[in-house]
């Protein structure tokens, strides 16, 4: 696999109450579809509009805009709004947008991170120049933070003292572009009073990973996510792996996508392993499987 096909994705734009156009990776949706009347929700979050039927299931639809701390659309604008199905962290959620516009295909490395000015809660994990026109990737899982704030159970993730005491062993490096994600690895780790270190984007990573291994104190095992801004997950292992003065540390490929695709991607950059987020007892085994090599 080439490096431009590693890391090459598409992503659909759309805008939501205003001209401004958001985006979001194509491979989070299942379909787009023409909005239509709900099963309204009682005691839902405000921005829950109800659920339709897709597939003979159930799926939450969320008004993306009211979400993000926009205003809601009208009953007018609703009439010709657009349900996005997205299938994220195992489970299928639809989001109204005022409108869709196109698909483009979008190199990571063109994606900016947004300015640390905007805050944590400007749900943006990246900005990307079209043409003159500033578009927002949005943070589909600080998104979903909030509307359904439930948090991870870390203690599902149940190891014994000799598991524990393997992982206490390694030097792990975490990345990952969402503050939610992040949070969940932590919290997961800290859980179990495991170290490790951790760090937003693909870049700052590597360069993590080639001072440690400097100063003979490798990265053994990596967890990363694979859309972000700069150098994305699938580059950042490309990179890992074609560096063979490296040592090479067991790499987890952790991914909010659903994809089989994104799954066969990982396996052709080397990547030893792909994990859809997020299920606390899945990490732990697999950074076990890495603990054991």
């Amino acid at each position: 696999m080439s490096r431009q096909t590693a890391h090459a994705q598409k992503l659909l734009l759309f805008s939501l109450t205003g001209q401004k156009l958001f985006a979001i990776g194509t491979l989070k949706i299942r379909e787009i579809l023409p909005f239509a009347r709900l099963t309204r929700l009682p005691h839902s979050h405000a921005a829950v509009l109800g659920t339709m039927s897709f597939r003979g299931a159930a799926v939450p639809v969320i008004d993306m805009a009211a979400a993000v701390g926009g205003r809601p659309l009208t009953a007018e604008e609703l009439t010709s709004a657009s349900i996005i199905v997205t299938d994220i962290q195992r489970q299928e959620i639809g989001f109204v947008v005022r409108s869709v516009n196109r698909i483009i295909e979008a190199d990571w490395k063109n994606v900016k991170s947004p300015p640390a000015a905007l805050g944590d809660q400007a749900f943006l994990t990246g900005l990307i120049d079209l043409e003159g026109e500033l578009i927002q990737l949005l943070d589909v899982e600080l998104l979903l933070s909030k509307v359904y704030p439930a948090a991870v159970d870390a203690e599902a993730a149940a190891l014994t003292d000799k598991e524990s005491e393997a992982l206490r062993a390694q030097r792990i490096l975490l990345v990952d572009d969402s503050q939610v994600a992040r949070k969940q690895l932590s919290d997961v780790l800290d859980s179990k009073g495991i170290s490790y270190e951790v760090t937003t984007n693909g870049q700052n990573a590597l360069t993590m990973l080639l001072e440690a291994d400097s100063n003979g104190r490798p990265v053994d095992i990596l967890v990363s996510d694979i859309e972000m801004p700069g150098l994305d997950g699938y580059e950042l292992a490309f990179t890992i792996r074609d560096n063979t003065a490296l040592k090479q540390p067991y790499i987890i490929l952790h991914t909010s996508l659903n994809s089989e695709m994104s799954l066969s991607y990982a396996n052709q950059v080397g990547a030893n392993e792909a994990l859809t987020k997020f299920d606390a007892n899945e990490l732990m085994q697999a950074m076990l499987r890495g603990a054991a090599v």
